[in-house]
């Protein structure tokens, strides 16, 4: 029976395993459970009392920075109204200081000079805010390590004031070095800390405030640097409660309500063991430890020892906690010590050689299984696994010429616009037929530009967001004008992503294109339709308000124009007649006339001109009139359907045939809305009647009144109508030469209908 490798491999490895623990157990001793808690604890003092050190001396710098700065700033060594100088002394004192952020003097004027470290073009930024007779200025200057100027700017926008920062009000109240609690830096998300000094002028007065500020996620460095057995961890914690060193600095930081960084609390710590050695400490608790307190704990069934040392100063309450495993300081008495060294080091030995032996015995196989599959050999007489391995390989490598021939020919054969652009260029690294035949240009053609060669001008702009958005991540789905080859603008709508290899590094992008030429100019006619109906509707209805107050003011006038010739001929008639009275008729009669003219040629000027009548589908017309009322009758639940077999073209005004039929399908959905029904649908029927179409709209509402002259003007049944919509609406059927009428013999619902010719015939254009 052949052994596999997995199972030689195993049986060998367990076997010398087994040896060696063996031997080293039988030649070692247990130390005693309190010998091992005593070692524990001990190791675990120290390295709390090394963090205390390496904590204060970390910070201490920034002490000693701020005092320098401000027996300089108060002996006009360096005066800060002198910003060069000033600015010159914080820089060297932040070349120093490797731990420093940053550097600053604010002063009570509202000047203020800021050196820290940049992460734009140099490695250190200058921020000076100036302030003179009243005018504010902030200069920013980017410089290299020998204080060179690389670039420097003015930042009109700036409104930074010192004096209003926590740092300079409590410098300024305690007039001694302060010490604000650790948060995280706004700029560059790191923990740290601000050391800041008041400078007391001559006569005792404030003159300005020194800060420092420290970034300290190098203590967390530090922390994560120290060994502590082999699961051991040591914390810091701020005095209230806040955790602010850990040696995963990811764990202490989380998001505040409003958005910004703040440091977690020891009670709510990712970290459960930390939880369970130090959560039930309350702030009380950790302001108010004065000395150091060990302790043991359980979780999920070890054993840990934890240590808590005191605040390192009053300046800088914090408290530095230690927990470890039990089982990490197993230690031998120093008598065994080198016995078990060198029992290991012949174990260690002898597992080699044999280890060596066993390579050499079980590469050879591996050796004839490459060799044979270099020659294209079945690795016969090797291990089953490598038989296996060989089976797969070669299968993984058709499965993967499989997938790229499916791949290409999905490519290339696509019904849509596809293409690969360059994450750099933004070329063109291939395209398929589609995409070319959409934009006029050969393959060989488009792999020499890009898409933002062939924007539209007017959107030119929104070339490089192509590229952003595919890089950021963002998915791009967008449509945009572009121009053919031969000049002609289309619509495209574009859908691209970023492909990524494993690392992450962008090899390509992926673009699907479409082209919606059709669709925008579709969107346009309907716009277009949309106006026209507008303005027809406005002009027509003030027509027929205008030609209705003239019929009705015309009876009136006639009757006055009457009554004035038959009391002036009743005057004429008597002796003695007052000349002055039949004057007065005279210019009462002329007067009504005039009146009369004035109307007849108001009725002239708004009488309907029967517009230019052409052929035009009807049915393209429903459709795109269905898309104006589209949101009206979504917003009440209504639908729509068109029945119609295929249709001829029709004869008239296509603007004032659809102003016809926008306003019964609004009058049929307020209808329906008004209504209590639970079948909420509007139907128009079209069909061929001789010479002209026939087109019935049908809606489940109310129903109409029989009390209500339907076409009578003024005339309405809605609260706030005109009443004038059916009567114009008849009289624009009856300009193109057909008729409107309501069906009355439905009696389940509401039917308006009307004829279109289908021709031109007998109507006078």
């Amino acid at each position: 029976m052949k052994l596999s490798l997995g199972a030689l491999l195993a049986i060998c490895l367990a076997g010398l395993q087994f040896l060696a623990v063996l031997t080293v157990v039988l030649l070692s001793y247990v130390t005693s459970e309190r010998v091992l808690l005593n070692h524990a604890r001990t190791l675990l003092s120290d390295l709390g009392n090394n963090a205390i050190l390496h904590s204060k001396g970390f910070l201490e710098p920034a002490r000693g920075t701020a005092e320098l700065a401000k027996r300089l700033a108060e002996n006009d060594i360096v005066a800060s109204d002198d910003p060069e100088e000033l600015e010159k002394l914080l820089f060297q004192q932040l070349s120093l200081a490797p731990q420093f952020s940053g550097v600053y003097l604010g002063d009570e004027q509202g000047n203020f000079v800021y050196v820290n470290r940049g992460d734009g073009p140099a490695q250190y930024r200058t921020k000076i805010v100036s302030v003179v007779d009243g005018q504010r200025s902030t200069r920013l200057i980017w410089r290299d390590t020998d204080f060179g100027i690389v670039l420097a700017e003015d930042d009109p926008t700036d409104n930074f004031d010192p004096r209003t920062r926590p740092w300079y009000i409590t410098a300024k109240a305690t007039r001694d070095i302060i010490w604000t609690d650790p948060y995280i830096f706004f700029s560059s998300k790191r923990p740290g800390i601000t050391a800041a000094s008041p400078v007391i002028g001559d006569t005792g007065d404030l003159s300005g405030v020194v800060g420092v500020d420290i970034e300290i996620d190098a203590i967390s460095g530090f922390l994560a640097r120290l060994k502590i057995g082999q699961q051991g961890t040591a914390m810091i914690l701020n005095r209230n409660g806040d955790v602010i060193a850990h040696p995963d600095p990811d764990l202490i930081k989380v998001e505040n309500a409003d958005g910004s960084l703040g440091f977690v609390s020891i009670e709510d710590i990712p970290d459960p063991i930390a939880k369970t050695a130090f959560g039930d400490l309350t702030t009380q608790d950790v302001r108010e430890i004065g000395y150091e307190v060990k302790s043991e704990f359980e979780h999920d069934g070890a054993k840990y020892v934890s240590t808590l040392i005191p605040a390192l100063s009053d300046e800088l309450p914090w408290t530095i906690a230690i927990y470890a495993p039990e089982d990490d300081f197993i230690g031998g008495i120093k008598e065994n010590r080198k016995r078990n060294i060198w029992i290991a080091a012949g174990v260690a030995l002898a597992s080699g050689l044999i280890g060596l032996w066993l390579a050499q015995f079980i590469n050879a196989p591996v050796r004839d299984f490459a060799s044979n599959a270099e020659r294209g050999d079945a690795a016969k007489g090797t291990y089953p696994e490598l038989q296996d391995a060989r089976d797969t390989l070669i299968s993984e490598i058709e499965q993967r010429k499989t997938f790229e021939r499916e791949f290409g020919a999905t490519f290339d054969l696509a019904s849509r616009g596809m293409a690969q652009i360059d994450p750099v260029t933004g070329r063109f690294v291939r395209v398929n037929t589609h995409l070319s035949d959409i934009l006029g240009y050969s393959d060989a053609e488009l792999l020499e530009i890009g898409l933002v060669d062939i924007l539209h001008p007017d959107e030119r702009a929104a070339g490089p967001s192509i590229r952003d958005a595919v890089n950021s991540g963002v998915e791009y789905n967008q449509e945009s004008r572009f121009l053919r080859k031969d000049g002609e603008t289309v619509w495209l709508r574009i859908n691209a992503i970023m492909i990524r290899d494993e690392h992450g590094v962008a090899l390509h992008t992926v673009a699907t294109v479409d082209d919606v030429t059709t669709q925008k100019l579709a969107e346009t006619k309907i716009g277009d339709l949309n106006r026209d109906l507008s303005h027809f509707s406005r002009v027509s209805m003030m027509g027929q308000m205008a030609s209705g107050l003239a019929h009705e003011l015309n009876q009136p006038l006639t009757a006055i124009t009457q009554n004035a010739d038959a009391a002036l001929l009743t005057v004429q008639a008597q002796k003695n007649a007052d000349p002055e009275l039949i004057e007065i008729l005279n210019e009462l009669d002329g007067q009504a006339h005039r009146g009369a003219d004035i109307i007849r040629a108001l009725r002239g000027f708004v009488s309907k001109d029967s517009g230019a009548k052409v052929a035009f589908d009807f049915g393209e017309l429903v459709d795109q009139t269905f898309r104006l009322v589209h949101p009206e009758s979504v917003q009440h639940d209504i639908e729509m359907n068109f029945n119609a077999a295929t249709l001829p073209h029709v004869y008239g005004n296509r603007i004032q045939v659809a102003q016809v039929l926008v306003n019964l399908l609004r009058n049929a959905i307020q209808a329906i809305a008004d209504s209590d029904g639970q079948v909420r649908r509007i139907d128009v029927n079209a069909s061929v009647n001789g010479n002209v179409l026939q087109v019935c709209v049908d809606d489940t509402g109310a129903g109409v009144s029989p009390d209500i002259d339907l076409f009578a003007q003024f005339e309405t049944s809605k609260p706030d109508g005109m009443g004038l919509g059916l009567t114009f609406s008849r009289a624009i059927i009856e300009a193109n030469g057909g008729q409107l009428w309501f069906d009355e013999k439905q009696a389940s619902k509401s039917r308006f209908c009307f004829t279109v010719p289908t021709g031109k015939g007998d109507i006078d254009v």
